[in-house]
């Protein structure tokens, strides 16, 4: 069995310059931790594959296509692939966010 805590996983290098942490990467799918400070975002991007979000702390706006939701804390997004999308926490408080990628992309994403 493998077990992986967030506070020892990598922080991952990024364009948003949020803190992310890959928690999970093998060719059938990649995982991430995303945590957004009050007022942070990602920049809208399209990725080549199939996305979803699970909220686990807070209540980000999250983008998929030309729809934008306040999500609660405990609920899933689902995001095709080639559609934008991007997450935004207007709130006070600290969001994080469950962000899963499958199959693993073979390009990066392109920021828009």
């Amino acid at each position: 069995m493998i077990v992986k805590s967030v506070k020892d996983a990598p922080l991952q290098q990024n364009p948003h310059k949020v803190e992310v942490h890959r928690l999970y990467d093998n060719d059938n799918a990649q995982t991430m931790h995303i945590t957004l400070l009050a007022g942070e975002s990602l920049k809208p991007q399209i990725t080549p594959v199939d996305v979803f979000f699970y909220i686990l702390e807070g209540t980000p706006e999250i983008q998929v296509g030309d729809e934008k939701r306040t999500v609660e804390k405990d609920s899933l997004v689902e995001s095709p692939k080639d559609i934008v999308h991007c997450i935004a926490n207007k709130s006070g408080l600290v969001a994080r966010i469950l962000v899963v990628k499958a199959p693993k992309p073979v390009s990066n994403a392109i920021l828009v």
